[in-house]
């Protein structure tokens, strides 16, 4: 299932972060950064699933 998530985190970054964490400070922190660039949304999503 991680490798899923990977995979979406890298496609959509939120909805890779939403699947992991769910609608939380999170999910709209990686919608703000995608939003302002996607390699940044890319970067906050990995590691939200990584740590996990």
């Amino acid at each position: 299932m991680d490798i899923l998530r990977l995979i979406l985190a890298i496609l959509l970054p939120p909805l890779g972060v939403f699947l992991q964490v769910g609608i939380g400070l999170h999910f709209w922190i990686n919608i703000l950064l995608t939003i302002l660039g996607y390699i940044p949304g890319i970067i906050h999503a990995v590691w939200i699933i990584a740590k996990k």
